[in-house]
């Protein structure tokens, strides 16, 4: 009983010696990265469809139109938003070194390890995030609910298509008649006008599917990330009329390239001279000056979109004087959460 009180004491040690160990490491010797930025495409594309009405060959016939007999589904592209993103840039990767020489007793990181802060708390970049809402569709009409005995008791498809088309004349002649105010029996009030002339343009719809077909459309977003790490074009996806967004792999879409170019708005990096003695206040800190970057989708000759920001890896990378951050002066530190520059420095008092 006592060996194993003693050799579950023994385990509870060791286990918060560890845990100080780690936590003091985490201090001492923190391992991180600086974030390298891109773009997220949000494509809205209209799927739509045509489905060709019972009577769609008498069309031209009785109603002088000129429609299609076989289905069809067709996709364009409507609109492109585009909105930056962040992502930590494992190929500038460091490990922060803090000596009993400096005041560092917090380091905030994001869970993947991008630098936020030093001696102070920072919050995460919120992602934009577009929520596509459908539009409330109407209950789908059903022509025979609006079929007359007549049309439905017809020997033939041909005479159905006739007496329909009738039908539809006699429903256009009634609501002539009540906005003129001849009709044999006018309603008494002007919402019921209003009642009257909606269910007759409820049956003229019905029974014109008929003859027109059914067209239905809906809306999908998909989102497409970029990540550029060098300046060029490159095919960014496909689009097909007939299927819609396809892999940039797939040539039965027409290509939609992405020009990266920089635009050169970082300074230049300080070379280091030669023989230069080692900086005694180098504490691994690093920071990053972005530079600015222009994307433009086109697809053939046209621009479809274009997209300016910042991108830490296009930039430079500068080092900071851990003199910072010292015992009697010290500081508090924020980087931005995007980009990885200095967003501000705070004097404080350890």
């Amino acid at each position: 009983m006592f060996a194993t009180k003693t050799k579950s004491f023994i385990c509870l040690l060791t286990t918060i010696l560890s845990f100080t160990v780690l936590q003091a490491q985490s201090i001492e010797g923190t391992p991180y990265c600086l974030p390298k930025n891109g773009a997220r495409f949000t494509v809205k594309v209209e799927k739509t469809q045509y489905i060709p009405g019972r009577f769609c060959q008498y069309s031209m016939r009785y109603m002088k139109l000129n429609v299609s007999q076989q289905p069809s589904t067709t996709y364009r592209i409507i609109g492109i938003d585009i909105d930056p993103i962040v992502r930590p840039d494992t190929s500038r990767h460091f490990k922060l070194i803090i000596d009993k020489k400096r005041s560092i007793s917090k380091v905030t990181c994001t869970p993947d390890g991008q630098l936020l802060a030093i001696n102070a708390d920072a919050s995460l970049v919120a992602p934009t995030v577009h929520k596509f809402t459908p539009a409330p569709k109407p209950a789908p009409l059903n022509p025979a609910e609006f079929m007359t005995e007549d049309i439905l008791n017809a020997g033939s498809t041909a005479k159905m298509a006739e007496l329909s088309a009738k039908e539809i004349y006699d429903i256009r002649d009634s609501r002539n008649q009540l906005s003129r105010g001849e009709a044999d029996f006018m309603p008494k009030d002007g919402t019921q006008l209003k009642l009257m002339l909606a269910n007759l343009n409820r049956q003229e719809t019905a029974l014109r599917q008929l003859f027109e077909g059914v067209v239905t459309k809906d809306t999908t977003w998909t989102t497409i990330d970029c990540m550029p790490m060098k300046e060029g074009s490159s095919v960014f996806f496909r689009f097909s009329t007939r299927r819609g967004l396809v892999d940039a792999d797939d040539l039965s879409g027409e290509p939609y390239n992405l020009i990266v170019k920089n635009l050169n708005t970082a300074p230049a990096a300080t070379p280091t001279p030669a023989g230069q003695k080692e900086d005694k206040a180098d504490i691994g800190l690093r920071v990053s000056k972005p530079s600015r970057i222009k994307l433009t989708l086109q697809h053939n000759t046209d621009v479809v979109a274009t997209y300016e920001m910042n991108a830490a890896q296009f930039g430079t990378v500068e080092s900071l004087s851990g003199e910072l951050f010292g015992k009697k002066q010290s500081a508090a530190l924020w980087l931005d959460p995007m980009t990885g520059s200095v967003k501000e420095i705070k004097q404080i008092t350890p």
